[in-house]
C-alpha cells in the first residue's frame, strides 16, 4: 500500500502523478477486499467505482463541493480517500463508520443516502441554494446500481434539464440498459465527442466568437447547425432533449479520460450528464463472476471469495420457498419485487415461475399500484419489499389497494432492527404507518415455522390487504407454532409482545423467575386487528402490564392497548418498551438491543419495576 498509505488529505491525492493512478486504484481494490472480507458490506459496487471515485476526488474538493450519492453503498472509496481509511476495520460496527454516507461522520459526506433515486432532486436543491445565497461550489449527483429505474430520478432529471443550473449528474452505468444501441456510426461519433480535441475546438470556437462583432449571433447559428446535423445523423439523445449537455458513454475504468471529462463538465456552467460504463466487482474474480452475491455480503475468505459463516435458513429464504410452493398449487399467485429478487428470497420463484414473477426495478410505488391492478382482475399478488423501502409506496397502498379493499399480500421483509446497515434500513416505522390504514391487516410471525403458516393463511384464507412482517435473519429460541396468544402462564405481570423480539422476552422471563416473579407472556400473532380478550383477562389477573415492541414509539401497539384497557376501566400499572421517537444507528443486532434497552436484561428489569411499583 505504498501510495494509499501516503494519502491523508486531498493535497496528498493531488500529488499522485498520472502514471501512478493505476497503481493507486489497484491498492484501493486490495484494501477494500482485505477489509470488507472481515466486516462484511457492499463489495462489487465499490470495486466497480474505484477509478471514478479517484477521478472525482482529484477534480473536486468534496469538503466544499457537494457530492450526493445515489445509492450510498457505493461510497466506500470516497470514505477511504477522505480521511477514514484507518477506521475501515470498524465499518458498519457500533461506534464505527457507517456503510453509507453520513454527514455527522464527515463534512465530505454531503447528504445521507441509504435509499435510491433521490440524489438528483437533492443535488438540484443544493445547486439552487448555492445560487440563491451567492456561494461558489460545485454540485455533483452520482447515480448507480439501478437508481435510474426509480421514477423520482426522472422527476429530478426533468427539473434539472429545464433549470439551467450548473449541476453535474454522473450516471455510473454498470451494465444496465439505459441508452439504446444505435449502431456503429453513433458509437464512433460518440467517441469523437469525448476526445480532448473535440472539447478544445469547441472551447476555442466559443471564445473566438465572443471577441468578434456579432460573435454571439455567429455562435448561435453554428450551434444550431451543429445540433441539427447531429440530430439528423444520430437521432436525439433523450438526456439532451431534457436539457443536459451529454458526455459519453465513457469507459469508467479509464481514469485519464474520466479526469479530463470531469474537468470539462466542471467548466460547462450548465446541466451536464456524464455517462460512465463500469463493471461491478472489477478486479476481484469472485465478485466479477457473481456481482449479485457480492453486492451485500457478510465476512468472506478474500483468497477464495467463500462466505465465512455457513448459510442458515432465513425468513427471506423460507418466504421465497413457501410462496413458490403455494404458487405451484394456485395459478392466481404472482410475486412482485422492486429490484430485490435475491434479497427478498424470490430467486426460486423467478426460476420456477418466470411468467408470474415481476421485478419492477427500484419503483415501489409502481409495484404496489400494479399489484392493485392484478388483484382487481382476480389474481393474488404478493409484494415483497423491505420495510424501509415500502415507505416510498405509502400513497399507493392507501389509494390503489386499501381503498378498494383489494386482496394484496405485502411481505414486509427486514421488519425491526436490521443491524449493520443502520438507520436507513431499520424497519421500525411500518407498524405505525400500516396500522393507520383502513382495511389493512397485519400478521407478525415470530419464527420460520410461523411464517410458513401465516403466509399460507394470508394468501389463501384472508381477504383484503394483508401485511406479513418478518425480520432479517433466522430463528431464535422459539421455534414452534403458537396457535393461542396466551404463550406462557404467570401470575405477577403480563408481558405483551410480537415478532422475533419474543426471544428476548422468553429469556427475560427466565431471569424474572430467578427472582420469584412469574411473568405471563401474550404473543400477538395479529397486531391489526388486535384481539383484546386474552390481554384483558391477563391484566385483570396480574394488574400489571409491560408491552415490548421492536418499533418506533409513535403508532405503537402498546399505546392502543393502554388506551383500550383504560377505556374499559380496568385498573393496572403499565410500562411500554419500544425504540422511542428516534433513528437508531448501525451495529450488530445484539449490541443494538443492549444499547436501545431491548435485551433480556433490560426487559426483565422493566418488568420487575412494574411489578414492584
Amino acid at each position: 500500500m505504498q501510495l494509499l498509505d501516503q494519502i491523508r488529505s486531498r493535497e496528498d491525492l493531488q500529488a499522485i502523478k498520472p502514471e501512478q493512478e493505476a497503481q493507486l486504484c489497484a491498492e484501493i481494490r486490495e484494501f477494500l477486499i482485505n477489509n470488507v472480507s472481515k466486516t462484511g458490506g457492499h463489495v462489487s459496487s465499490n470495486l466497480g467505482i474505484v477509478e471514478l471515485s479517484v477521478a472525482i476526488e482529484k477534480v473536486f474538493n468534496t469538503e466544499k463541493d457537494r457530492l450526493v450519492f445515489d445509492v450510498g453503498h457505493q461510497s466506500y472509496v470516497h470514505k477511504i480517500l477522505t480521511g477514514r481509511k484507518d477506521e475501515f476495520p470498524t465499518l458498519r460496527s457500533y461506534g464505527g463508520i457507517a456503510g453509507f454516507p453520513k454527514p455527522s461522520e464527515s463534512d465530505t459526506d454531503a447528504f445521507v443516502a441509504g435509499h435510491a433515486s433521490s440524489a438528483v432532486s437533492t443535488a438540484l436543491g443544493m445547486a439552487r441554494a448555492k445560487r440563491l445565497k451567492g456561494e461558489d461550489y460545485h454540485v455533483i449527483a452520482l447515480l448507480g446500481d439501478g437508481a435510474m429505474t426509480g421514477g423520482l430520478a426522472y422527476e429530478g432529471l426533468n427539473d434539472v434539464g429545464g433549470s439551467e443550473e450548473p449541476l453535474i449528474v454522473i450516471l455510473n452505468d454498470n451494465c444496465m440498459s439505459i441508452t439504446p444501441n444505435v449502431g456503429g456510426i453513433a458509437s464512433h461519433l460518440a467517441m469523437i465527442r469525448v476526445r480532448p480535441a473535440y472539447f478544445k475546438m469547441k472551447k476555442y470556437w466559443r471564445s473566438f466568437t465572443r471577441t468578434v462583432p456579432g460573435g454571439s449571433k455567429i455562435y448561435s447559428v453554428t450551434h444550431r447547425w451543429k445540433s441539427r446535423l447531429k440530430k439528423r445523423i444520430l437521432g436525439m439523445n433523450w438526456f439532451e432533449e431534457m436539457g443536459f449537455l451529454y458526455m459519453g458513454p465513457v469507459d469508467g475504468h479509464d481514469i485519464t479520460r474520466l479526469i479530463y471529462l470531469l474537468k470539462r463538465a466542471k467548466e460547462a456552467n450548465r446541466p451536464v450528464l456524464l455517462h460512465v460504463i463500469t463493471q461491478k466487482g472489477r478486479g476481484y474474480p469472485p465478485a466479477e463472476r457473481d456481482p449479485e452475491t457480492f453486492h451485500g455480503i457478510g465476512p468472506f475468505n478474500p483468497a477464495t471469495g467463500q462466505i465465512t459463516k455457513p448459510a442458515t435458513p432465513s425468513f427471506s429464504g423460507v418466504f421465497g420457498e413457501t410462496l413458490t410452493d403455494l404458487a405451484h398449487r394456485d395459478d392466481r399467485i404472482c410475486a412482485i419485487t422492486a429490484a430485490m429478487q435475491s434479497g427478498t428470497g424470490l430467486t426460486p420463484f423467478a426460476t420456477a415461475l418466470p411468467e408470474r414473477f415481476f421485478d419492477v426495478g427500484i419503483a415501489e410505488g409502481h409495484a404496489v399500484s400494479m399489484a392493485g391492478g392484478l388483484a382487481k382482475q382476480g389474481m393474488i399478488p404478493v409484494v415483497a419489499i423491505y420495510s424501509t423501502f415500502l415507505q416510498r409506496a405509502y400513497d399507493m397502498i392507501v389509494q390503489d389497494v386499501a381503498m378498494l379493499n383489494l386482496h394484496v399480500v405485502f411481505a414486509v421483509d427486514r421488519a425491526g432492527l436490521v443491524g449493520e446497515d443502520g438507520e436507513t434500513h431499520h424497519g421500525i416505522l411500518d407498524v405505525g404507518f400500516l396500522r393507520q390504514i383502513p382495511n389493512m391487516q397485519i400478521l407478525c410471525p415470530s419464527n420460520l415455522a410461523e411464517l410458513r403458516q401465516m403466509l399460507r393463511h394470508a394468501i389463501l384464507e384472508m381477504d383484503g390487504p394483508v401485511a406479513v412482517r418478518y425480520p432479517k435473519g433466522g430463528n431464535g429460541t422459539f421455534t414452534g407454532v403458537a396457535q393461542d396468544e396466551l404463550f406462557c402462564i404467570g401470575r405477577d405481570v403480563t408481558i405483551v409482545t410480537y415478532g422475533k423480539i419474543l426471544n428476548n422476552v422468553i429469556s427475560a422471563r427466565e431471569l424474572l423467575r430467578k427472582k420469584g416473579i412469574e411473568a405471563e407472556i401474550i404473543k400477538l400473532n395479529s397486531i391489526k386487528p388486535i384481539h383484546f380478550d386474552t390481554i384483558i383477562t391477563s391484566v385483570q389477573k396480574t394488574g400489571r402490564l409491560l408491552v415490548v415492541e421492536e418499533v418506533s414509539e409513535v403508532g405503537s401497539v402498546g399505546n392502543e392497548i393502554v388506551v383500550h384497557l383504560t377505556m374499559k376501566q380496568i385498573p393496572f400499572r403499565s410500562k411500554l418498551m419500544n425504540l422511542g421517537d428516534r433513528f437508531i444507528t448501525h451495529g450488530k443486532l445484539e449490541t443494538l438491543y443492549h444499547v436501545c434497552g431491548m435485551d433480556a436484561e433490560a426487559i426483565a428489569q422493566a418488568a420487575e419495576e412494574v411489578f414492584r411499583a
